[in-house]
């Protein structure tokens, strides 16, 4: 629009060396301003017991140098002062600051508030922009300068008349709509008047008082003047960056690679308007790369609580290195990457820090993991699920496993509208992958080693007690025969996996099992002190959800149900006429009963059973073919060859050679 125009000034061409630097190699001076720009911009300025404390603060954190206030501009900021010096709370490696315009009556006014401090800078300053010159002060550059020696002259004849130790600073405020010629001519005219050596330096400050330009155009002003200015090596550079323009930050780095040895800033960038710039920002960059920056971040929580405890003001949730979402990640690859990069760095066990997605370690900060890095809500990811349950309660979800937990994680969350607490989770854990039987379960087991392993269940269906058994290579695969047979259904032991909850006699033991059943993975998971039962019970639940389980009715069917255990447990020599007798039936009932309740024939139920067993007893031991076709139920091991060849497209030599 014609109604805006740039405001600012540039340099001559040539000051850009700064751009060739990718990182800041030493921490500047710091100096905190929160007690006087940052207070005179709160809607309540801080009383003054809230300002010994805020003080107390900023000492802590490791500040050397803090502005205390302007004294002369209320009672509150003399006594403030006067407080400090009076009950000697300013340690001795630590410079106060108070700020003062090039008025006479105000300097006499301040320098009665400094009288007795150990080490104070006063800083003078009056404004050199073209906008203030003509429209508010109507002065020329000459009067404008005048002002600014005149005023460099009276700090330097009254600190001679006070008792303490002085350092003078001199700002052309609103620098950024100042000719940088006249900018730095007027800054070289103070120095004249201080002439700074090497045991007395001054400080230079450049402010963005209202910040009008680019940070690179920032950055060669600043250039500019270092390069340009007077006693330079006895001269402190400073700045004092503001944020209009949301690029106090980049002000304030992009300066110190011009050549600015200090900056003037905030915590948690208050100020007035859009704020100062934000020192804990800033150090913590610097801090990310390396660099040590000589303040002490590491209780960032307590921080934040004091401050906006005295300030009244809020912290951003999403405010850098400090707010609640920081060290957060909701998208799933995010978490993802951020799971997958601690446990590299736990592996690799490495100091330095090389995690994906997150700025800094939490833990420098005073956070934690597992309730500020991993946030779940429906964009959460498979990884960021399975860092929380491992992180909170020692849960290693396998890797393949990690997707589904994390879908039915996201399933919750999206239905419900809200972010997930880590119990939260454990709970759709639990319910979906420990608790989950709503067909069946297995009370008690027992083991005994006959031609491999013999497991004896007992099946528990609702108030129902079925006593089954069956043979296995191991204990997990014999109930998982026992399970087979029951239940008649077909599916492969895909995924076992195992490890400790807990160290100690007590421990427990946490097992997960994924079972695949045409083409999908069926998964489930056990704890115990016991593993062969967490093993169990983890087999149990992936079981559950097969879908056979979930569609036929016939396990709802406590004849067949019976029928069939009968079936099982009288295999070797059970004819129809035998479980027509049991259940007191005729036999052509029964031979329908069971067609059509279960889709099969007695004979083929018969020939299943027997053929499981067959193949169990082939896998372990030596027995032959013949003897086990007679273990089996088949006296003719001719018939039995022809019948298993049938079923599974190869002789019992050729599976025994497969599995051997």
């Amino acid at each position: 629009m014609s109604k805006y125009k740039r405001q600012y000034f540039l340099p001559p061409q040539g000051y850009m060396d700064w751009a060739k630097k990718d990182y800041i190699e030493k921490a500047p001076i710091w100096c905190s301003v929160d007690l006087r720009d940052g207070n005179q911009a709160l809607i309540e300025p801080m009383s003054l017991e809230e300002k010994l404390e805020f003080f107390k603060l900023l000492v802590n954190i490791g500040f050397k140098e803090i502005e205390v206030g302007f004294p002369a501009a209320s009672e509150t900021e003399f006594d403030f002062l006067r407080a400090l010096i009076e009950r000697g709370m300013i340690p001795e490696d630590v410079t106060i600051q108070v700020l003062t315009q090039a008025r006479e009556h105000i300097i006499k006014r301040t320098f009665e508030a400094l009288n007795g401090a150990p080490k104070a800078v006063v800083h003078l300053y009056n404004s050199t922009s073209v906008a203030q010159r003509e429209q508010v002060f109507k002065k020329d550059k000459d009067e404008i300068k005048q002002l600014a020696v005149d005023g460099a002259k009276l700090l330097k004849r009254l600190a001679e008349e006070t008792d303490g130790s002085f350092m003078f600073e001199y700002s052309p405020e609103s620098f950024h709509g100042t000719e940088l010629d006249y900018a730095l001519e007027v800054c070289n005219a103070v120095l004249d008047v201080w002439r700074p050596d090497e045991k007395v330096k001054s400080i230079i400050n450049l402010p963005a008082t209202v910040e009008t330009a680019m940070p690179h155009v920032f950055a060669s002003q600043i250039e500019y003047m270092s390069k340009n200015m007077k006693y330079r090596d006895n001269v402190i550079l400073s700045v004092h960056p503001h944020n209009d323009r949301g690029c106090g930050v980049s002000d304030a780095e992009m300066a110190v690679l011009a050549g600015a040895d200090r900056i003037e800033g905030t915590l948690f960038g208050n100020g007035e308007r859009t704020g100062n710039v934000d020192i804990i920002t800033v150090a913590m960059n610097m801090l990310s790369y390396g660099v040590e920056t000589g303040l002490n971040f590491k209780n960032m929580p307590e921080i934040r609580e004091i401050y906006e405890r005295l300030t009244g003001m809020e912290v951003s949730p999403r405010q850098p290195y400090a707010g609640d979402l920081v060290f957060t990640a909701f998208s799933g690859s995010h978490q993802d990457a951020i799971a997958k990069g601690m446990a590299w760095r736990e592996e690799k066990q490495l100091e330095e820090w090389t995690v994906p997605y997150l700025p800094i370690d939490p833990v420098d900060v005073g956070r934690t993991y597992d309730a500020d890095v991993i946030r779940i809500n429906s964009q959460s990811g498979k990884g960021g699920v399975a860092y929380i349950l491992k992180q909170n309660f020692s849960i290693s979800v396998p890797e393949r496993m990690r997707a589904e937990v994390g879908y039915a994680v996201k399933q919750i969350s999206d239905e419900e509208h809200k972010e997930l607490s880590p119990q939260w989770v454990y709970e759709i854990f639990t319910e979906n992958y420990l608790d989950y039987t709503p067909h069946f379960s297995i009370s008690e087991c027992h083991f005994k080693q006959c031609d491999g392993i013999m497991a004896e269940a007992t099946i528990l269906q609702g108030e129902k007690r079925i006593v089954v058994d069956a043979n296995g290579n191991g204990r997990l695969d014999a109930v998982s025969n026992i399970l087979k047979q029951f239940y008649d259904i077909s599916y492969e032991l895909s995924v076992y996996e195992e490890h400790a909850l807990s160290k100690g006699s007590s421990s427990k033991a946490m097992a997960f099992v994924g079972i695949l059943c045409d083409g999908k993975l069926y998964w489930g998971a056990g704890i115990d002190e016991d593993i062969i039962k967490a093993s169990i019970h983890a087999l149990v639940v992936a079981v559950n959800k097969l879908p056979k389980l979930n569609n036929d009715k016939s396990l709802n069917d406590d004849r067949l149900i019976t029928m069939i255990n009968y079936i099982q447990s009288n295999f070797k020599t059970v004819t129809l006429e035998d479980v027509a007798d049991e259940f007191h039936l005729s036999t052509p009932y029964v031979s329908k009963y069971i067609k059509d309740k279960s889709g099969k024939t007695f004979g083929e139920h018969v020939t299943q059973i027997r053929m499981k067993r067959a193949k169990t007893l082939l896998k372990n031991g030596n027995m032959t073919v013949e003897n086990i076709a007679y273990a089996v139920g088949y006296p003719n091991a001719e018939h039995f060859i022809r019948l298993f060849k049938k079923t599974f497209g190869m002789t019992p030599t050729q599976y025994r050679g497969l599995n051997h």
